[in-house]
């Protein structure tokens, strides 16, 4: 099994990617291959809305989201970690996963997601509502803990203090584990739930 995990940071080893380590440790040591991708210092651009990859099958605008986009279609799971920006996810973080859900060319149901966010105080749930809402609309299951996906630190390695994050990333970790196994099973016996031709309606009257 393989899980890409994205940090959104622009600390590449700050506190996003520690709690992200405390998973990965977790993942690793059950066998679990985990692909680590670090976006927070790099310049990416939004998507514009060109359909481009609706022609070519990638994201025409290039950069590493065709890389991803095939790592996330060989995995099972991932796992997005990103510090606060007014109540928001990080902007790099941002553009990388409008294009990368967008343009990617593969079947994303019942891959398992889930979603860190980091903070000095406040604004951690409505990031992690906003990391989520990728998943969600993709009908991908979210791993969830025994609280919101938070940790807390401002200076990098102040989140070592958040005992109670560290845990549940863990407890995040291993959830996800059983989701992934359990959807393989549940794949191979019964093959994935039936789909039905989307319908799309407009508000616009």
């Amino acid at each position: 099994m393989k899980v890409l995990m994205i940090n959104g940071s622009p600390r590449t080893d700050g506190n996003c990617a520690r709690l992200l380590s405390e998973a990965q440790k977790v993942l690793e040591e059950a066998g679990v291959t985990v692909v680590r991708y670090d976006v927070g210092t790099k310049d990416i651009r939004g998507c514009v809305a060109c359909g481009g990859c609706a022609q070519k099958g990638e994201c025409v605008l290039g950069g590493d989201v065709p890389m991803l986009a095939k790592e996330l279609k060989e995995s099972d799971g991932m796992i997005v970690a990103s510090p606060v920006y007014y109540a928001s996810p990080n902007g790099s973080v941002l553009s990388l996963l409008d294009r990368l859900f967008m343009s990617a060319d593969c079947d994303l149901r019942m891959k398992v997601g889930a979603s860190f966010a980091v903070a000095r105080r406040a604004g951690t749930v409505a990031t992690f509502d906003v990391l989520n809402k990728y998943y969600t609309i993709n009908q991908m299951p979210i791993a969830s803990g025994r609280y919101w996906n938070n940790g807390f630190g401002r200076a990098k390695g102040e989140v070592e203090e958040d005992a109670e994050g560290l845990q549940n990333a863990r407890v995040v970790a291993r959830n996800m584990l059983f989701l992934m196994k359990s959807i393989a099973l549940g794949k191979e016996a019964f093959g994935l739930p039936e789909t039905e031709e989307t319908t799309r309606t407009s508000y616009i009257r």
